[in-house]
């Protein structure tokens, strides 16, 4: 069966350092701008069209204390990863706490996001 009427287009991430957080997520997730990015932002894509939009929104205001929204980002090499984006400008929220498989990181702008151990699902095991 294929997929339904409705899916994740774009997750929509408000920042107030545009031209920061386009080098950030580009860098830590390969992805390209759909369009040349304007002044209040871009939507940024998978060049290989399997994940979802990220769509970055200039604001004036900083992130908001009790945050609704995140994202997940699942790796088969999570501690590689979590230092590759730390190198990127990313800064330490939660470390991973004894029986959590995840670690909490924040991206330039203060806004968090999970690296989650996903070890074994490149290659079929799902761990």
């Amino acid at each position: 069966m294929g997929r339904g009427s409705i899916w994740i287009g774009s997750i929509v991430v408000d920042c107030t350092d545009l031209p920061r957080m386009i080098a950030f997520w580009q860098e830590a997730l390969h992805y390209v701008p759909r369009d040349p990015p304007e002044p209040d932002g871009v939507v940024l894509k998978d060049p290989e069209g399997r994940g979802p939009n990220l769509s970055l929104n200039k604001t004036s205001e900083g992130p908001l204390d009790d945050y609704r929204l995140h994202l997940d980002l699942y790796s088969s090499d999570p501690e590689r990863e979590v230092e590759r984006l730390l190198r990127l400008g990313a800064t330490l929220v939660r470390p991973a706490k004894k029986g959590h498989d995840f670690v909490t990181l924040a991206d330039p702008d203060g806004n968090p996001f999970d690296v989650i151990d996903k070890k074994g699902w490149a290659s079929g095991r799902h761990a």
